[in-house]
């Protein structure tokens, strides 16, 4: 089942009087549950695109649509309630806020949701646990490991199972042995919940976990590889 449908998606910079073309032409569909990888080197437009999605930037031209809503037709009040109740976002540099645990960043956002404070406690130390943080739950960011950060970044991203978890380089601030420990955990917990990802990175290690992997080269897509094979784009 198709559950983000992109139509005709294209995005102008201005600068001055200069144009830059981030995204052009961008036409894609993403399936519900699958993992899906915009890989591309710096300036390709992947990060671009997966703030459209997202809501956070407006297309110059072109259609988001996410489920039953048009993305790209909503203003910023619908859009922040859209991201809170369908949404979770996994950050490269973790967005942790320093003064609060484990614990109460994850449960923090389930209570501006709406869940009484007891029962979001509840559901984050069950998911920091899951995440093998159970002994972590009073510690603060600086006491953590840049990997056990990250944990606690996905167990926010995922407590309340979002339709739909973004990953803007996940691994981005990790070394080799953790990046791949933390992907590992990502894609099973959205396999096991059935959650839809979309990742993005410049990394080939990372995008291998995709079940689809979006190759982009200047705001175009260049090629497509499905389940490690590759395949043209039309």
């Amino acid at each position: 089942m198709e559950l983000i449908k992109i139509k005709n998606l294209s995005k102008v910079f201005r600068l001055g009087k200069e144009r830059v073309i981030a995204l052009n032409n961008i036409s894609l569909t993403i399936k519900r549950g699958e993992i899906c990888c915009f890989c591309g080197t710096s300036g390709s437009g992947k990060s671009t695109l997966l703030n459209m999605l997202a809501g956070l930037e407006k297309p110059s031209r072109g259609s988001i649509q996410i489920g039953k809503y048009n993305i790209h037709k909503m203003d910023e009040k619908n859009l922040v309630h859209f991201r809170r109740e369908n949404v979770g976002f996994i950050f490269q540099s973790y967005n942790l806020l320093p003064a609060y645990t484990a614990l109460e960043n994850v449960a923090l956002p389930l209570i501006f949701k709406g869940i009484r404070k007891k029962e979001g406690e509840r559901i984050a130390k069950k998911v920091l646990q899951a995440v093998s943080l159970g002994d972590r739950l009073k510690h603060k960011p600086t006491q953590m490991s840049g990997g056990q950060q990250q944990r606690v970044g996905i167990a926010r991203a995922v407590a309340d199972e979002p339709d739909i978890v973004f990953a803007d380089e996940p691994t981005g601030n990790l070394d080799s042995v953790t990046s791949k420990e933390v992907m590992e955990l990502i894609t099973s917990i959205v396999k096991k919940k059935n959650l839809t990802l979309v990742l993005v990175t410049h990394d080939v290690k990372t995008a291998k976990y995709a079940d689809r992997v979006i190759h982009l080269l200047d705001g175009k897509i260049v090629k497509i590889e499905n389940n490690g094979e590759l395949g043209d784009t039309k």
